[in-house]
C-alpha cells in the first residue's frame, strides 16, 4: 500500500471522528429561533452594559427633576405630585427605550449582520420577534428603576403589590407594540443615528402632550383636546389607575387595543421592509 494512500484513509478516519455521525438535528422552530435572537441581545447588553444608560439614568434624572424642580410650583406639594407624576415618568421612560428597537435594527442591517442571518436555517421572522422580545427586558428594567427611585423618595402606591405589577405589565405589552412602529422607522432610515433622531422627535411630543405631568383639565382648551385624545394619554390613566386602585375596564382595555392594533399593522410591515431591504 502507498504511502498516500495510507495518509488519505488515516486523514477521512480523523475527520470522521470530529464530524457528528448521528442523524442531522432537526431545524429550530419559530418560537426558539426567536428566544435564541431575543437572548442575543441580552448578551449585547452584558458586553456593552453602557447601553443601559437610557433605562437606568436617564429615568432617575427625570423623576429627580420633575418632583423636585416642578412639584412645588405644579401642585403645592413635591410629595403630592410625586404620587401624581411617577406613573407618568415610568410611561415615559418606558417609551422612549422603544426607539432602541428601531436603532438595533438597523444597526444589524447597516453592517451586514442581517445578511449572515438570511443565510441561517430559520424563520425568517425570528431576528425581528426575538429582538423586539428581547428588548421587553429593556422596558421591564426601565419600569422597575422608576418604582425603585419613586419609592425611595416617597412614592407609596395604593394598590400594592397586585396593582404595581398590572401597571408594569400593561406598559410593557403596550410598548411592544410601539416598538414595532420603530422598527418599521428602521428599515426605512440610511443609519442609525437618523432612526435615533425620527424617534426621538416621535416620542417627545407623544410623551410631553399627554396627562403624565399635568392635569389636562389645567391646559387651554384646543390643547386639553389634544392631549386626551393621545393615546400615550390613555395608557397613564390606566397605569396611574391600576397604581391607585382606581382602574377600570373602560381604562385598561382601550390601551390593549392600541398595542394589539400596533403590531397587527407594524409587526408585518416591518417584516416586509426587512426582507426586501436586506
Amino acid at each position: 500500500m502507498s504511502t498516500g494512500s495510507t495518509t488519505d484513509r488515516v486523514s477521512e478516519v480523523r475527520i470522521g471522528a470530529v464530524l457528528a455521525s448521528g442523524d442531522r438535528p432537526p431545524r429550530p422552530g419559530g418560537a426558539a429561533a426567536a428566544l435564541a435572537f431575543g437572548w442575543r441581545g441580552m448578551l449585547k447588553i452584558k458586553h456593552v452594559p453602557e447601553q443601559l444608560i437610557d433605562v437606568t439614568a436617564t429615568p432617575v434624572l427625570f423623576v429627580l427633576m420633575f418632583t423636585f424642580m416642578f412639584g412645588g410650583a405644579i401642585a403645592g406639594s413635591t410629595q403630592e405630585y410625586l404620587q401624581f407624576l411617577l406613573p407618568g415618568i415610568m410611561v415615559m421612560s418606558v417609551l422612549f427605550t422603544t426607539v432602541y428597537s428601531g436603532v438595533a435594527l438597523n444597526t444589524d442591517m447597516t453592517k451586514g449582520v442581517v445578511d449572515r442571518f438570511r443565510s441561517l436555517p430559520i424563520p425568517r421572522p425570528a431576528p425581528l420577534v426575538g429582538a423586539v422580545l428581547g428588548d421587553s427586558v429593556r422596558y421591564l428594567l426601565g419600569a422597575v428603576v422608576v418604582l425603585a427611585v419613586g419609592m425611595a423618595i416617597g412614592y407609596r402606591p395604593e394598590a400594592g403589590a397586585a396593582g404595581v405589577a398590572g401597571a408594569v405589565v400593561l406598559v410593557v405589552i403596550f410598548a411592544f407594540g410601539l416598538a414595532w412602529v420603530f422598527t418599521t422607522v428602521g428599515t426605512l432610515m440610511r443609519s442609525p443615528s437618523a432612526v435615533m433622531n425620527a424617534g426621538f422627535m416621535t416620542i417627545f411630543p407623544l410623551t410631553f402632550l399627554s396627562n403624565a405631568f399635568v392635569d389636562p383639565e389645567t391646559l387651554p382648551e384646543p390643547l386639553e383636546v389634544v392631549v386626551e385624545a393621545n393615546p400615550v394619554s390613555h395608557l397613564v390613566t390606566a397605569v396611574r389607575g391600576l397604581m391607585d386602585g382606581t382602574a377600570s375596564a373602560g381604562d385598561v382595555v382601550p390601551v390593549l387595543i392600541a398595542a394589539a392594533a400596533l403590531t397587527a399593522v407594524f409587526a408585518p410591515l416591518t417584516m416586509h421592509l426587512y426582507r426586501r431591504r436586506a
